[in-house]
């Protein structure tokens, strides 16, 4: 975890042959809200990024370095004091070559924050 105490997974459940669901909490006190604005934390796009890479490599048990991404869509503001619970959809597909494409959707309660699909390498 490239930030320490930044979330933890509250849940983990395989829901198809590459899906899974994971629901984490996030650290509404982490240091990072208190540059990412005073007063008013907001989850930086880059933080988000990182999770879904950390839970992806959960899953393939494999270390991985962004390829690419692409249609990455920020949605609605995630708030920490507010919605520290997420829920995050991953699609997750090792191709032959090594490469690892991912397909998420983050949401808090039912509202979608993020939409993004990525390509990790694995190293």
């Amino acid at each position: 975890m490239v930030l320490k105490n930044f979330y933890k997974i509250l849940s983990e459940e395989k829901t198809g042959d590459s899906k899974y669901n994971f629901t984490i909490l996030v650290n509404e006190k982490h240091e990072v809200f208190k540059g990412h604005f005073p007063g008013n934390p907001i989850m930086p796009g880059v933080c988000m990024i990182q999770i879904i890479k950390e839970l992806t490599e959960t899953i393939t048990k494999a270390n991985l370095v962004i390829q690419t991404l692409a249609n990455v869509k920020f949605m609605a503001l995630i708030n920490p004091q507010m919605t520290p619970e997420l829920r995050l959809e991953l699609d997750i597909v090792t191709t032959e070559d090594d490469l690892v494409k991912v397909k998420n959707t983050t949401y808090f309660n039912d509202t979608v924050a993020l939409k993004l699909s990525n390509v990790y390498k694995k190293m």
